[in-house]
């Protein structure tokens, strides 16, 4: 029988250090993040999208309307729209260059309580809001009048 010198017993560890467990729930934490983050709602994220950049376009609009002093509008097109556009602003001049069609088909917008939205020139506006719609997926944008228009939780007139 080997008899090793003496203080140098073999030991033999079975199981695993800790920081072995720590290094896989490590990478066990990335990995279901990584799945959580892809599983998200692409639907209510594109509308999500459309809604700022909405929002963005309609800060522009009215701060070009309160600079130049003209009256501007929005409101989205109905069926019948000629030329195929999905919104318009009504008062710029054509040298504004914004877009009139959404990034990704079937998003409508309904203004509640309007037919257009009020962008200026005036400084203080009434509160408007806009519900954006894709399949069955709503957001809205609304601005008190002072504020800028931001997405707000999608609430119902009936609460």
């Amino acid at each position: 029988m080997p008899m090793s010198a003496r203080g140098n017993k073999k030991q033999d560890f079975s199981g695993f250090a800790l920081i072995e467990l720590l290094v896989v729930l490590a990478i066990v934490a990335i990995a279901s993040s990584l799945v959580v983050v892809s599983m998200r709602d692409s639907a209510q994220s594109h509308l999500d999208e459309e809604a700022e950049r909405l929002a963005a376009l309609l800060e522009g609009a009215r701060t070009e309307a309160r600079a130049s002093g003209i009256t501007v509008r929005w409101e989205p097109a109905g069926a019948e729209s000629s030329d195929g556009a999905n919104f318009r602003f009504i008062g710029l001049p054509k040298s504004s260059n914004l877009p009139s069609h959404w990034l990704r088909p079937g998003v409508s917008a309904e203004i509640v309580g309007a037919r257009a939205v009020q962008l200026g020139p005036e400084p203080i506006l009434p509160a408007q809001r806009i519900v954006l719609s894709r399949d069955e997926r709503r957001t809205m944008l609304a601005s008190d009048g002072l504020a800028p228009f931001a997405r707000t939780p999608f609430q119902t007139e009936t609460q």
